[in-house]
C-alpha cells in the first residue's frame, strides 16, 4: 500500500491597486508551484489589491463581491481545475449588507467546497479591519479536498491557539494561514516577524501538524498612508521546525511534501489529543 502524502506551497508577492495585474501574478505563481509538484497552493490574504484596511475609507466596500461573483475566486477556480490543485482563495466578501474577510476553498476539480470567514478581526493602527469586516460566523472548519483534509485560518486567526486546535479536532492534516502583516505604524522600529512565526510554530508543535503561512511583501500606499509588509512566508513541519522560508523582499513560491500517515502516527504517539482534559477546561478558557 502506497503511503499517502500531501505537497503544499506558499506564495509570496507584492501587490498593487490593479486587481487584474495582481491576479495574473498569482496565477503565474500558482502554475510555478504546481510545476514543482504542489497539490495545495496558498496565496496571501486579500491579494486582490493593496491591503486597504490601513485606513478607513468607504470606497473600498465597492471592491467586495459575493463568492460566486468575485473575479479572483472565479479565475482561480478555473486554474485549480486545470492544474488539478487545491487553492484557498482569500477575498473580500459581500453577503447582502454584510462584509467579511473570507477564504473560498477551490478543490482540485474547480468546485468551491465552501467559505471560511475570518473569526478574529484586528483593530489597531495600520490594521483597521473592524471598520470593514464583521466577525466571521462560519466557525472553524476542516475541508475534505481531493488532496487531503485541510484547515484554513486568516491572518489574525493565526495568533490564537484555540483556532488551530479547533481545526485539528475536526481532523485537519495541514493548517494554512493567508496573511497580510508588516510594519507597525506606532513603532517603525518594531519587526514582529520572528514572534509571528513562533506563534504558528507553537501550533505546529502542540498539534503535531504542518503549518503553511503566505504573506505579502513591499511598500503599499493607501491615499498617503504607507505600510511595508515583511514577507517571511514559511512552511513548518509537525515538530515546528521551519523547513522552507522566504526572505522579506523576494517574490516566489516555497514547496514541501509531508507523509500524512507518518505524521498521524507521530501525533498519536505523543498523546496530545489522548491526554486532553476537557472536563477541567470549562469556563477557565473562556
Amino acid at each position: 500500500m502506497t503511503a499517502r502524502s500531501i505537497a503544499v506551497a506558499a506564495i509570496q508577492s507584492a501587490f498593487g491597486h490593479d486587481m487584474k495585474a495582481n491576479l495574473d501574478k498569482v496565477e503565474a505563481l500558482v502554475c510555478d508551484a504546481a510545476e514543482q509538484g504542489a497539490q495545495v497552493i496558498l496565496p496571501p490574504e486579500l491579494f486582490q489589491g493593496i491591503y486597504f484596511p490601513t485606513r478607513q475609507d468607504p470606497k473600498w466596500f465597492e471592491t467586495a463581491y459575493g463568492v460566486g461573483d468575485h473575479p479572483c475566486v472565479r479565475a482561480l477556480q478555473k486554474i485549480a481545475k486545470t492544474l488539478k490543485v487545491v487553492i484557498p482563495v482569500s477575498f473580500f466578501e459581500k453577503d447582502g449588507p454584510r462584509y467579511y474577510n473570507s477564504v473560498a476553498i477551490a478543490d482540485a476539480d474547480g468546485e468551491i467546497l465552501g467559505v471560511y470567514r475570518k473569526s478574529h478581526i484586528p483593530d489597531g493602527p495600520g490594521y483597521q479591519e473592524k471598520y470593514y469586516f464583521r466577525p466571521g460566523d462560519t466557525g472553524f472548519k476542516t475541508w475534505k479536498t481531493k488532496h487531503g483534509l485541510i484547515g484554513v485560518g486568516i491572518c489574525w486567526d493565526q495568533w490564537y491557539p484555540e483556532a488551530a486546535r479547533a481545526m485539528m479536532l475536526e481532523g485537519a492534516e495541514v493548517l494554512f494561514y493567508p496573511t497580510a502583516i508588516g510594519s507597525e505604524p506606532y513603532d517603525e522600529a518594531l519587526d514582529t516577524h520572528d514572534r509571528w512565526q513562533r506563534a504558528m510554530q507553537g501550533h505546529a508543535v502542540a498539534n503535531a501538524v504542518p503549518i503553511v503561512a503566505a504573506n505579502r511583501i513591499g511598500v503599499e500606499d493607501n491615499d498617503g498612508f504607507s505600510q511595508k509588509y515583511y514577507g517571511h512566508s514559511f512552511i513548518a513541519d509537525h515538530t515546528g521546525a521551519l523547513i522552507a522560508e522566504m526572505d522579506d523582499t523576494s517574490e516566489g513560491v516555497i514547496v514541501a511534501r509531508f507523509d500524512v500517515e507518518e505524521i498521524a502516527r507521530y501525533r498519536a504517539d505523543w498523546g496530545f489529543f489522548r491526554d486532553r482534559r476537557t472536563d477541567l477546561y470549562g469556563k477557565s478558557v473562556l
